[in-house]
């Protein structure tokens, strides 16, 4: 099952950094830009759980946040995203229903953490293959380690995430530029060859193990994919 999360931020670079950070750990998402629009998405959406910005245009995130509680969707888990730092707008908004508050800017990883806690919280968990297989490899996402052949594979943290997200997505070829955004969460630029560096390292270290076995194909002009 596929939990989708609801993102109420103005800033689009932010919510679609956080839309990239969610979909690479498996979650759905749908946008909301205003409290105006997050107001009317929930009256035909249930989100598993709600990301929410306080400065919003139209109603305000605190405004969104009693709207919530006091509405249908009042046991929807509420994390606060906001650049406010000080203990007593974490408190008011914790004793006006908030779950979790994340002070901008933040990590990406304990965004994750917050949304998984969330979820633990409200009875609701994302279940995670405990393995992910393909030809001889096998990728134990949790622990981070993948075996070849018997072998354990050396990989940095960067190429266990492309081979994560490649056997993951055993048919999708993959462009290099929406491996750079999901792997390194930034913009991609054309000049840039981290992603072709990276990719060339896993091959050469599968290389080692099974010399006569290919796993990663590049598709000309695109990208890359399982072979």
């Amino acid at each position: 099952m596929q939990y989708k999360i609801l993102i109420v931020e103005d800033d689009t670079a932010i919510s679609r950094l956080l839309a990239k950070i969610l979909h690479h750990a498996g979650y759905d998402t749908v946008q909301a830009f205003s409290g105006t629009e997050a107001k009317l998405l929930l009256e035909r959406e249930t989100p598993a759980l709600i990301l929410l910005d306080l400065m919003l245009p139209g109603i305000s995130g605190e405004e969104l946040l009693l709207t919530i509680r006091s509405g249908r969707h009042a046991d929807i888990p509420v994390i606060i995203l906001s650049a406010k730092t000080s203990l007593g707008d974490k408190v008011s908004l914790l004793k006006n229903g908030a779950d979790d508050y994340i002070t901008k800017p933040f990590e990406p990883e304990e965004v994750l953490a917050r949304i998984q806690a969330g979820l633990r919280r409200s009875g609701n968990s994302i279940p995670k293959k405990d393995t992910l297989t393909y030809k001889k490899i096998t990728l134990y996402p949790d622990l981070r380690k993948v075996i070849l052949g018997g072998k354990e594979l050396s990989l940095t943290a960067h190429e266990f995430d492309i081979l994560y997200l490649l056997i993951e997505n055993p048919e999708k070829v993959f462009s290099r530029e929406s491996l750079y955004e999901a792997v390194w969460h930034g913009g991609y630029y054309g000049e840039n060859n981290t992603v072709n560096v990276h990719v060339s390292n896993i091959r050469k270290k599968i290389k080692e193990i099974t010399p006569s076995e290919e796993y990663i194909r590049t598709v000309y002009g695109i990208g890359f994919k399982l072979d």
